[in-house]
């Protein structure tokens, strides 16, 4: 919640307690009331309207699977070289150049220095 711990909000509390005083509390306490119903009322409306928007294909969609903190990328890595989407084609066959020793004076056939 927010990044803060238990005895973050204790020391919060205890500080609002001083600051606002506790003959203003309940007319605090009753406005956060108010802010929390009417921002839960706001998610709500929210959430209908785009319900709504999508249509019924949204109660279709697997949030979980869409959520990126469940992937890894190693399982991706790992999926993506064992998948064989395509079979290999085969590419242009080269020749490789021989390997024989030439004689002193002889140039490769390949040389294509000027004489």
């Amino acid at each position: 919640m927010l990044g803060i711990n238990g005895g973050e909000a204790i020391i919060l509390v205890l500080l609002a307690l001083f600051i606002i005083g506790p003959e203003r509390l309940p007319e605090y306490a009753e406005k956060l009331k108010e802010f929390v119903k009417a921002a839960k009322r706001y998610a709500t409306g929210a959430t209908e309207e785009l319900k709504e928007t999508l249509g019924p294909e949204i109660a279709d969609v697997d949030w979980r699977r869409l959520d990126p903190r469940q992937y890894d990328p190693r399982t991706i890595v790992r999926q993506a070289l064992l998948e064989d989407d395509e079979p290999a084609r085969p590419g242009p066959q080269r020749s490789r150049p021989s390997l024989t020793r030439l004689a002193p004076g002889e140039r490769a056939p390949f040389d294509t220095e000027a004489t």
